[in-house]
């Protein structure tokens, strides 16, 4: 049972592929950014006071042809601002043109649809390179819903 919890919880956090987790060379990192991203893991219908519950696909890419990422964290906040979960525990390496998913199940209620994900990423120079989104679609019987989000940025530092 234990197990299957565990598994539950890493395939939460790294729904995709095996992530590369590095120490980097902070002294090397120049730019940082945080931004911010909608997410809606519930929305409603009808009068208001039915919700639709829907998956989250937090997709997060690195556009350089050249330059590495590091994503230094992945938070999944509340309709309230509240911390409901920490995605990261390291510092991921985001290499040339690879990308990462995060997953809000479907019957996870908590985040609501003022959910919001605040992800923090570095590089070594200034860059725009990073391109976050989020995907939300569900389906009940023959109806489906989707539609995306794009992360807004609210803090940048340069050291150069």
């Amino acid at each position: 049972m234990n197990n299957k919890k565990t598994e539950k919880e890493s395939k939460r956090s790294h729904p995709s592929h095996i992530y590369n987790f590095v120490e980097p060379d902070t002294a090397k990192l120049n730019y940082f950014e945080t931004d911010y991203l909608p997410v809606y893991s519930d929305i409603y219908y009808q009068d208001g006071t039915r919700r639709f519950p829907i998956t989250v696909t937090v997709s997060i890419r690195n556009t350089s042809l050249t330059d590495s990422a590091f994503i230094l964290s992945a938070n999944y906040y509340d309709s309230y601002g509240k911390l409901i979960h920490s995605y990261l525990d390291s510092t991921l390496l985001l290499s040339p043109l690879e990308s990462i998913e995060l997953v809000v199940e479907e019957d996870e209620s908590e985040g609501g649809a003022g959910a919001s994900f605040i992800i923090d990423w570095a590089a070594t120079k200034y860059t725009d390179q990073v391109m976050i989104q989020s995907i939300m679609i569900s389906t009940y019987g023959q109806q489906g819903v989707s539609f995306l989000s794009d992360a807004k940025m609210i803090k940048s530092y340069s050291k150069e």
